[in-house]
């Protein structure tokens, strides 16, 4: 992934008429599926419409996409042609796509796009993928890993997520390469805010969505408390206002 092809690349390009935006399916546990959710919330509060496949396969009932929004289709990510469900997923007519891929997807993925990218490509179809960094160290080698065999096949964002509070993101700052993956990828980064982990861990369990717990319809201990509502409402305002800095990699 040379500098140069990079920004070569960014020069040719011409606006998509299609676009699948997955999250990186490498280390479990760094809250891929979160984020997958809230940005599904946002682009229903944008009035965009999205397909959603779920492809979380180590995560059949609980926690997973299908979990949160029982209209996301189940593809199991390890099968031959488990990411041809993408491309039967535009088929249908939803020019954007939101897949949540489980953990251990890389290789299955590598494999695909290198079989199938530049017949998708001449189709119109831009891909987005969101890596997830993390305190911990192997987060940020999962994305670098990635960075190495998407290359500029795709456009990057990185979320940040901040698991603790305060949140270290030393190594993703200092690794060299990951200074060497954004140097080369370009990625936008955005935060994503410590959240209370009971609360979370609650909402996971049920299945139950931030945009649910905010409007205090929800008869759950743990999640209908004033103070929990507020905290869900902040939590969708603030990813809402960072994922509105990257909406050129998530719209057409």
């Amino acid at each position: 992934m040379a500098a140069a092809s990079v920004l070569e690349l960014s020069a040719q390009k011409v606006k998509p008429t299609s676009r699948i935006v997955f999250t990186e399916g490498g280390k479990g546990g760094v809250g891929k599926s979160t984020l997958a959710t809230m940005l599904v919330e946002w682009y229903r509060k944008q009035g965009v419409p999205v397909a959603l496949i779920d492809m979380d396969s180590e995560n059949k009932s609980r926690g997973s996409l299908a979990h949160f929004f029982p209209e996301a289709k189940k593809t199991n990510i390890q099968t031959e042609r488990g990411l041809d469900g993408l491309m039967f997923a535009l088929e249908e007519g939803t020019p954007i796509v939101v897949a949540d891929m489980g953990a251990s997807a890389g290789a299955v993925a590598h494999e695909w796009f290198d079989s199938m990218y530049e017949s998708v490509a001449d189709l119109g179809i831009a891909f987005t993928a969101i890596g997830i960094v993390t305190p911990d160290p192997a987060s940020v080698a999962s994305v670098v890993s990635w960075g190495k065999f998407l290359r500029d096949r795709v456009d990057y964002v990185v979320v940040k997520n901040s698991i603790t509070s305060p949140a270290d993101f030393s190594v993703w700052d200092n690794d060299p390469e990951a200074e060497k993956f954004r140097r080369l990828a370009q990625p936008k980064v955005i935060t994503m805010q410590y959240r209370v982990q009971d609360i979370e861990q609650v909402a996971r369990q049920h299945g139950v969505t931030m945009q649910a717990v905010a409007n205090g319809g929800v008869d759950i201990p743990g999640l209908k408390e004033m103070p929990n509502v507020m905290r869900a409402n902040g939590y969708r305002k603030n990813i809402f206002a960072q994922l509105d800095t990257v909406k050129g990699l998530l719209l057409l």
